[in-house]
């Protein structure tokens, strides 16, 4: 028995633990195999518009969604097994645990089809899923979710402290994270000591702390000679004696700065912390730097400027000086590359947001040291990022002209008993990457490529280019409206791009030439990830930019890498239960 028994007021599918480059014709592709298909959703962020790993199925028939479930259910989409269950308008019951079990001390083989085929003796599933780390490997435990209690009870009770794959395991009904921490705080017997002096044994640090109360273990870490590593762990039999443990230490150590004459053999600056797995103290680590980093920029929030297109000449104190009249300067810096070179851009950062506003207004495109300034309020990388990739990723659905697909886009022929008249192009169904609608009784895409005068994928009209029934420039135009005439020289496409050309232009507008030919180059590469590789890339230098439009071999090499990045970012992405 398994979860595509469980009866569902709608034959809609979830379908998680996806690759990010998973798309919708992709899932339209393995899943309309097993019968017709009214809509797919890949879900993806608002702003960056990045998978978020799962998608929504939805057919026409309960019977072809359960069949679906069945047959597909932890098969590889992509490299990756996904995950499928049937959607749950009413979210409530899978977050509040209920019909939950918490196995532990899984064997690292153990995956989600195997876990599944354990417990599906027991009842219907309504999910399944071993928690992995960002390596993808199994964390040693997991959660099955029955649809009745009843289902639940009768696998912990026959389960519990039974062996499978040679370990013995622990299932216990699943304790919600909220309840767990309400409830008193969690007790600890294991220490660790850090800064130990290289001559302290395990025998000594066990004989050390068994003067507070009974040590179950004790050891110092050593090296692959056996030298001593500095630091080691102590495991007591009570977690009061634990806990006073390190009340005590960690009082002498502020007070007396480890000067008692037995916390003096063990080294000089001995720090003793209570033991924890090294995941939950790397999470621990990278929410403080997250939240000092979310700190520094509320405080420079509004008053932190970037300047661009500095002359190699100007150093901080004259970035201070030509700036200095709008207000109280709190730092000024020009940065510099490993040479000690001027890269050409620096910060300058009021002590408030009116000082800040007045010096934009003032000095974005002032000359100084004969070069006109590009002046704007700091925006964080990732904001940045996420604004790049959302503009060139939103190119490939932006429509072209009526009875054109969208840039990039792939597009589905309807079936022949759709198609009109002779003398007629069949029509074409062109999906949105948000929500993919097919007509009743599609279940295949229909044969793909560029029609006759059409743009292949990922390839885009110069930016200022209007033709009839086109769209120019960011805001398009209207079928009935004349072409414009295009001075010669106003094609950027067609010009050699150069310092010298762009010199003239603000920054933002730079980037955007640069971009809209990076993107048509980078489309003959990877066409998919076109959008998401040139968001990257837009964060190089200008002259870094222009030297990539002009050296393909230079190009496919960034490129490259921007997709090695990718691959990496979706194999490590984590996974939610």
């Amino acid at each position: 028995m398994n979860g595509g028994n469980v009866p569902q007021l709608s034959a809609s599918l979830y379908a998680g633990d996806l690759s990010l480059e998973v798309t919708e014709p992709m899932l339209l592709k393995i899943f309309g195999a097993y019968g017709p298909i009214s809509s797919i959703r890949v879900c993806r962020d608002a702003v960056t518009r990045r998978s978020l790993g799962y998608a929504y199925i939805n057919f026409h028939n309960m019977a072809d969604a359960e069949r679906a479930l069945d047959t597909l259910n932890y098969s590889p989409i992509l490299g990756k097994p996904c995950r499928i269950m049937w959607k749950h308008r009413d979210p409530s019951l899978r977050r509040s645990g209920t019909n939950n079990v918490f196995i532990k001390n899984l064997d690292k083989s153990i995956d989600n089809r195997q876990l599944h085929d354990t417990f599906s003796a027991f009842g219907n599933i309504v999910s399944c899923k071993v928690a992995m780390d960002e390596s993808g490997a199994s964390k040693g435990y997991g959660f099955v979710q029955f649809e009745k209690l009843e289902e639940a009870n009768s696998a912990i009770e026959k389960v519990n402290d039974m062996f499978i794959n040679g370990k013995k395991v622990s299932v216990t009904n699943f304790i919600p994270r909220a309840e767990r921490e309400k409830g008193s705080p969690q007790k600890f017997t294991n220490l660790y000591i850090k800064n130990l002096s290289l001559e302290i044994t395990t025998e000594q640090l066990k004989e050390f702390f068994s003067k507070y109360g009974e040590v179950v273990s004790a050891v110092v870490m050593t090296d692959e000679s056996g030298a001593s590593r500095g630091f080691g762990f102590v495991n007591f039999e009570d977690s009061e004696v634990a806990e006073k443990v390190l009340e005590e230490m960690s009082k002498k150590e502020d007070e007396e700065g480890n000067s008692e004459e037995g916390v003096a053999t063990l080294g000089k600056e001995v720090i003793i912390a209570k033991a924890e797995k090294k995941a939950k103290r790397q999470a621990e680590l990278r929410a403080k730097w997250e939240q000092r980093r979310l700190d520094q920029q509320a405080k420079w929030r509004g008053v932190n400027l970037y300047i661009k297109n500095l002359d190699e000449s100007v150093d901080d104190d004259q970035l201070r000086q030509r700036f200095a009249e709008f207000g109280t300067i709190t730092s000024a810096r020009v940065m510099k590359d490993e040479k000690a070179q001027s890269k050409g851009f620096g910060f300058v950062c009021y002590s408030s947001p009116d000082e800040a506003t007045r010096a934009i207004t003032a000095m974005n495109n002032a000359i100084l040291a004969n070069k006109p300034l590009y002046v704007a309020l700091h925006q964080p990388r990732e904001v940045r990022r996420a604004h790049l990739e959302a503009q060139y990723g939103a190119m490939r659905g932006a429509p072209l002209a009526p009875g054109m697909p969208p840039s990039g886009a792939p597009f589905l022929y309807a079936p022949q008993g759709m198609q009109q008249a002779a003398g007629r192009q069949p029509q074409m169904l062109f999906y949105n990457p948000q929500v993919m609608q097919l007509p009743r009784g599609q279940q295949f895409p229909g044969p793909q490529g560029p029609m006759p005068g059409q743009m292949g994928p990922g390839q885009r009209g110069p930016r200022n280019y209007r033709g009839r029934g086109g769209h120019g420039g960011r805001k398009g135009g209207r079928r009935d409206q004349p072409a414009e005439p295009v001075e010669e020289g106003q094609l950027m496409g067609e010009m050699p791009i150069t310092e010298e050309s762009l010199a003239g232009m603000p920054i933002d507008d730079q980037k955007e030439v640069l971009g809209n030919k990076l993107y048509s180059k980078i489309s003959e590469i990877d066409a998919e990830r076109a959008g998401k590789i040139t968001g990257m890339l837009l964060d190089l230098e200008v002259s870094d930019l222009i030297n990539l439009v002009s050296n393909d071999e230079e190009l496919r090499k960034q490129a490259g890498e921007a997709i090695a990045a990718l691959e990496q970012a979706a194999n490590e992405a984590p996974v939610e239960a």
